[in-house]
């Protein structure tokens, strides 16, 4: 006999913090009643244990000191995280930004560059980790220097 829907939600939500987005995805297939799929997740939601904004973050808290935010929202929109939780996990990787960049970028390479190509090097490795260009450039101009 198969778990009802709402024992399945909760086994995936004890595996780990998911989304709305990803509940659903998860636990729709042909025989479930999209009414009652809906029903089960406004239920969790009420009762606090489908929560998108402790899901934001946490993967806000584990990209700390590895992503910048361009990359870290991305990952939270494929989530499928939308409206006031992904404006609100923007703002808080914003106030955290430019400290994260300089740990990585301290991390990799710990020494300014001696070069422009050692420069452009920099740049692309911290861009790859999706930090904004003002970061980047604050952290190879003078930002490095204070390191």
């Amino acid at each position: 006999m198969r778990p009802s829907l709402r024992v399945r939600a909760l086994r995936l939500l004890a595996a780990r913090e998911r989304s709305r987005a990803e509940l659903r995805r998860k636990l729709a297939d042909d025989d479930t009643d999209p009414g009652e799929l809906e029903s089960v997740l406004d239920e969790l939601q009420r009762e606090g244990l489908l929560s998108e904004a402790r899901l934001a973050e946490q993967l806000i808290h584990a990209a700390r000191g590895r992503y910048g935010s361009r990359r870290v929202l991305e990952r939270l929109r494929e989530r499928g995280l939308d409206g006031e939780a992904l404006e609100r996990a923007e703002q808080a990787l914003k106030v955290q930004e430019l400290e994260s960049a300089r740990a990585v970028w301290h991390k990799r390479f710990g020494r300014p560059p001696a070069t422009l190509q050692e420069k452009a090097k920099q740049a692309r490795f911290l861009a790859g980790r999706g930090f904004s260009n003002q970061v980047i450039h604050c952290v190879l101009g003078r930002g490095a220097e204070d390191q």
